[in-house]
């Protein structure tokens, strides 16, 4: 699975190096609640940041929230994920798993998860344990609360920003267009709204820093160690929003006042760092993160601007419910694209082969491209990360196994002159791709 950095990312290390060369040996400056013009700069540079403390969220659903996440972690159902930075594989220091949608997956750092799916409506799910079950409606429950609570900000936000008009300035990175505040949702409608907070997954994420050896130190702004260095949330509907349940496993007698002696952020506690992209004159924030808090990322917050999660001393579990972009990334997909592959093949009734009915090479490249579509963004994707997903469910099971009755369809088509891609051979290749050889 190994492949060359994108241009994209090639231009994002770069503009890092121009960044860190910069800075030197300074630091950049951030803020904390401690600071005097903390909420100032929020409200003025981070508006489409929204934080709910955990006292606004009902108390029987942090009870329903907690217990599940105890139950997944106690049956083993979250992993760490070989993922591809700056050309390397590495394991991420984050337990995770993905709840959605049934059939939906998401991509992240050149690796995609398939989701354990939530009981929607209509659905027949049978999951390993009675126990993961309900904790998996317990995160849809959780999903359409995030969604009913996303709705009302993005309206708060909106309202103001009308209110408001030209007197709110404009925050942008230099690198995206300089649209003013109130035109982000300028015409949209009810629907629109909605389909921004239409969150269809969600990454549940655990991390023990007094179990992790190494954690990397906060390079712009010294905040300290980081369980997730800066990023933008990657393959997300565009301006579509974000939603974060936090569960830091202190109990609430334990939580304490920052102290005010303290320089900088409490490393006992964690935090969301924020910061504008690649803008070295506005200071981040490192915000606490408390248990049962939740912070949603609004409008085009994800695209602007980066965040990170800064690790405190104590276990923590998150849910980040998302609207991925799922137009390439659904099994309705995949299998529809087969079916176009599959037109061009023609049954051979006396042996069993099969052969193509057009040499076009504009058919002869799509075959082939959804055949490596199947191959090394389902198939091998799916089998690298091994059994994972039966730890939860069966669900995947059937239709890995038709993806490779389709896939083994389109590599033995019989070979054809001047077409040295169309091979047979595909008991040994789909062997070296299940690992069985």
């Amino acid at each position: 699975m190994k492949r060359t950095q994108t241009a994209e990312e090639r231009e994002r290390e770069a503009k890092k190096l121009r960044l860190l060369e910069e800075l030197e040996d300074a630091w950049l400056p951030y803020l904390t609640p401690k600071d005097d013009e903390f909420y100032q700069q929020w409200h003025l540079k981070y508006p489409k940041l929204i934080l709910r403390e955990a006292d606004s969220v009902p108390e029987e659903l942090h009870k329903e929230v907690q217990e599940a996440f105890l139950t997944l972690h106690k049956h083993g159902c979250l992993f760490r994920d070989l993922v591809r930075i700056q050309g390397k594989d590495v394991l991420t220091p984050v337990s995770r798993i993905l709840i959605g949608n049934p059939g939906c997956t998401y991509k992240y750092l050149n690796t995609r998860l398939f989701t354990v799916p939530w009981p929607v409506k209509g659905s027949t799910i049978k999951y390993t344990e009675d126990e993961i079950g309900a904790a998996c409606q317990t995160f849809l429950k959780l999903n359409d609360y995030l969604q009913t609570e996303t709705i009302q900000a993005l309206e708060e936000l909106t309202s103001k920003e009308k209110s408001s008009g030209d007197a709110l300035p404009v925050y942008i990175a230099p690198d995206f267009p300089r649209i003013g505040m109130g035109s982000s949702f300028d015409g949209q409608d009810e629907e629109d709204v909605k389909s921004r907070a239409a969150y269809n997954v969600t990454l549940l994420n655990f991390m023990d820093p007094q179990k992790m050896s190494y954690l990397k130190e906060e390079p712009y702004f010294g905040m300290g160690k980081m369980a997730v260095s800066w990023h933008h949330d990657e393959n997300l509907v565009e301006r579509s929003a974000v939603a974060v349940y936090n569960y830091s496993c202190e109990g609430p007698e334990e939580e304490s006042e920052d102290d005010p002696d303290l320089e900088g952020r409490d490393p006992d506690t964690w935090h969301v760092g924020f910061k504008i992209s690649w803008d070295i004159e506005t200071p981040g924030l490192a915000i606490p993160l408390h248990q049962g808090d939740c912070y949603f990322m609004l409008d085009d917050l994800n695209a602007t601007h980066q965040h990170c999660v800064l690790a405190g001393s104590q276990p923590r579990f998150s849910s980040t419910h998302r609207v991925a972009e799922c137009s390439t990334g659904t099994l309705d997909y995949i299998l529809q694209r087969c079916q176009l592959a599959l037109q061009n093949l023609r049954d051979e009734v006396d042996d069993g082969d099969v052969s193509l009915k057009s040499l076009e090479p504009a058919i002869l490249k799509q075959g082939e491209e959804i055949h490596n579509e199947v191959e090394f963004e389902w198939l091998r994707q799916y089998w690298f990360q091994g059994n994972r997903y039966k730890k939860c469910t069966d669900w995947w099971c059937q239709p890995m196994t038709q993806l490779e009755g389709l896939w083994k369809k389109m590599e033995g088509v019989v070979p054809v002159p001047n077409c040295p891609n169309f091979i047979g051979g595909s008991e040994t290749r789909m062997s070296a791709i299940l690992g069985k050889g």
